[in-house]
């Protein structure tokens, strides 16, 4: 790789250890992948957060690299396994959250900004077109790369931080324009509509693209898509297909840059949409857990929740997974009183995929595909999609 002096500074330990072991992982990856230099970066998102997936051996490698280092560059973190604030309420034992709050306090220590929310781009980690981007929450990157025209590889969370601390990433994969054209024309021939069916609809088109090598797929016959709709599609394509990149005629920036495939073509009708919903609905589920927010809820999201519940009482655990700082927005609105009034919780940092839940509920009802994914895989419950109507009508029924 082509070095600038500053780089190979970095290299050769001229600015301490933290980025001489950056700058190694860096340049390991570069060779890996054949990439001619380095490029600086805008902003980062560091994934990998939670205490109960880093353990200690994670922790020790945090420790180690803020010794010495500090970030050059904007860096968010991914949901942490519990909310700092609000802990107690959502039953996270103590132990953990002292666990927690020593990777919480290490990124600190290095001046990562300690959000721990999976959507940056609603918090000030917001990227404009064409900016060169290292982040490693796998929603975040297909967002960043389709619906911002942003452009980052799915960085794990070493790459990641050794970015932060270097302010670069070697330029292959997604920085270069010969990466990005769509590869398989999809062409969706049903109305589409909801954050659910969004997600329900990713799921198709990922389990579709797993089998023919996890292409680039160019998505025709959607007219229109909330941020809200494109967030869960995002986050369902991402985990189920491994996608980071979609193009959507007439609604990602980057659609009408290349051209459109014909070579790869498959259509997705309603009976697809039916049959797919089915496969995230669980036979005899036992509902005792209703979540929404995986990828965060948005500030609209949170006033429609807040417009559904008014005046009513919810008779489940219900958690609303948002950033911290969309939830003190949602304070000064007055749609936090109306939630926790009927009975709700926020759970702020965190989410329903990486807090330590598993064992304690039997099954979840939410409105995110993805969910539905780490539901089962993960915390072993039984799961249930829908829309946020029907699930704000299981919680209070």
């Amino acid at each position: 790789m082509k070095l600038t002096s500053e780089e190979q500074d970095m290299l050769d330990g001229v600015y301490g250890k933290a980025a001489r072991k950056s700058m190694e992982i860096l340049t390991t990856l570069g060779e890996i992948f054949e990439a001619e230099c380095m490029v600086d970066v805008y902003g980062v998102q560091i994934a990998g957060v939670s205490y109960d997936n880093l353990g200690e051996a994670g922790l020790e490698f945090l420790n180690e690299m803020a010794e010495d280092g500090k970030i050059r560059v904007l860096t968010t973190l991914n949901p942490a396994g519990m909310d700092r604030e609000n802990w107690q309420l959502l039953g996270i034992n103590k132990e953990f959250a002292i666990n927690q709050n020593r990777v919480i306090d290490a990124f600190a220590k290095m001046g990562v900004i300690t959000t721990c929310s999976c959507t940056p781009y609603f918090i000030g980690n917001t990227p404009h077109f064409g900016q060169h981007l290292a982040w490693a929450e796998s929603s975040a990157v297909c967002y960043a790369n389709s619906v911002i025209g942003a452009r980052t590889n799915r960085e794990g969370g070493p790459s990641a931080l050794a970015s932060a601390i270097t302010g670069k990433t070697p330029k292959y994969g997604y920085h270069l324009d010969e990466n990005r054209l769509g590869e398989v024309l999809v062409k969706v021939t049903t109305p589409i509509k909801g954050t659910d069916e969004f997600g329900v609809l990713g799921k198709i088109i990922g389990d579709k693209l797993v089998k023919l090598g996890k292409k680039i797929p160019y998505i025709t016959g959607i007219p229109s898509a909330t941020v809200e709709e494109l967030k869960s599609f995002c986050a369902s394509i991402a985990t189920y297909g491994g996608t980071a990149l979609f193009h959507m005629e007439g609604i990602t920036p980057e659609y009408n840059y290349y051209p459109k495939p014909d070579d790869i073509i498959f259509e997705i009708n309603q009976s697809d949409l039916d049959k797919t919903r089915m496969e995230l609905i669980d036979d005899d589920i036992e509902i005792d857990f209703i979540s929404i927010g995986c990828p965060h809820a948005s500030i609209h999201e949170i006033a429609e929740i807040a417009k559904l519940l008014n005046g009513k009482k919810v008779k489940k655990e219900f958690w609303i997974t948002t950033a911290r700082p969309t939830k003190k927005i949602a304070d000064e609105t007055g749609y936090s009183k109306i939630i926790e009034d009927a009975g709700a919780k926020f759970a702020a940092d965190t989410c329903c995929v990486v807090a330590p839940i598993k064992g304690r509920f039997k099954g979840i009802m939410v409105d995110s595909a993805k969910a539905c994914y780490y539901g089962r895989a993960k915390n072993k419950f039984k799961v249930k999609i829908g829309s946020i109507e029907e699930c704000i009508e299981e919680a209070i029924k």
